[in-house]
C-alpha cells in the first residue's frame, strides 16, 4: 500500500527535477517535508520496488545530435545477455533491450544510437557488429518525433 505523501512524492518526481546542486532539497521544500526525509522514503520505494529507476530524458535535437536510429539485431539467445552488455557499453547508446522476435522480424535484441548524422550511426553500428560478430541487423532512422513524455501515475 501506497501512503499519501508517497504518492505525492512519486508526483513530484515523475516531471522534470530541477537542474540544482541539491535538486531534492527543492522538491522537499515543496512538500514541506525535509531532505533528509524525503530521500529516505525514495529509498524505501526502491527497496519495496515500487520505484525500479529514475532515468533522464535526453533531447538529443537540442543536444547537437542529428541523427538516431534504432538498431534492430538478430543475436543468438545463447549470446544476448553478453552481446546486450557490449553495446550497452558504447557511449552513442542510450538504450538497449531485449525483445521477442516476431514472424518475419528475427531482431531480439534493440539499441537506440545517436549521432551526429545518418552515415555516424552506420559507422557506430558496423563498430557494434564487428565488436560482437552480430551480422544480422537492421537500422531504422527516426523521421519526426511525435511524442516524448514519460508515464504520470498520480497527478501533482
Amino acid at each position: 500500500m501506497i501512503t499519501k505523501l508517497e504518492k505525492k512524492i512519486i508526483a513530484s518526481i515523475q516531471g522534470d527535477i530541477p537542474v540544482t546542486q541539491r535538486p531534492y532539497l527543492e522538491i522537499s521544500k515543496t512538500l514541506r517535508i525535509e531532505e533528509e526525509e524525503l530521500l529516505d522514503i525514495l529509498q524505501n520505494l526502491v527497496n519495496k520496488g515500487v520505484i525500479r529507476r529514475f532515468g533522464a530524458t535526453l533531447r538529443h535535437q537540442r543536444s547537437g545530435f542529428k541523427a538516431n536510429a534504432m538498431a534492430a539485431w538478430q543475436v543468438d539467445e545463447a549470446r544476448i545477455n553478453e552481446v546486450g552488455e557490449v553495446m550497452a557499453g558504447f557511449k552513442e547508446v542510450s538504450h538497449c533491450y531485449r525483445r521477442n522476435p516476431a514472424e518475419g522480424w528475427p531482431y531480439n535484441l534493440y539499441t537506440m544510437i545517436h549521432a551526429l548524422s545518418e552515415e555516424s550511426c552506420k559507422e557506430i553500428a558496423l563498430k557494434m557488429s564487428e565488436k560482437t560478430s552480430v551480422k544480422n541487423y537492421s537500422l531504422l532512422f527516426s523521421r519526426q518525433e511525435l511524442k516524448k513524455t514519460s508515464m504520470k501515475y498520480f497527478a501533482t
